[in-house]
């Protein structure tokens, strides 16, 4: 069963940091961006969609497991924390 979660993480380097994760995984992904909006779709059928505003990050995950949905979260979620060291990165997950 598909299941779906959004996130926010408020940084005013959201375009570098979508930009960074659809460069990170196109080795294992197929992926499609834009400075502003990132699509990465693996082939467990996972999907990352992303969005970059001025002020934040908006990260959209869909799992077709609902098992899975945690894990994806947890490693997109690492992810993109080692990317943002440099700064105090919250993901706010809804």
């Amino acid at each position: 069963m598909t299941q779906s979660a959004t996130a926010t993480a408020p940084t005013e380097h959201a375009s570098r940091y979508l930009q960074q994760l659809c460069k990170h995984w196109s080795h294992k992904a197929e992926t499609d961006f834009t400075p502003e909006s990132g699509t990465i779709t693996f082939a467990s059928g996972n999907l990352l969609k992303l969005g970059a505003s001025a002020v934040q990050l908006t990260l959209d995950v869909t799992v077709p497991d609902a098992e899975d949905l945690e894990h994806f979260k947890g490693v997109v979620d690492a992810h993109l924390l080692r990317f943002a060291f440099r700064e105090d990165l919250e993901i706010v997950w809804g």
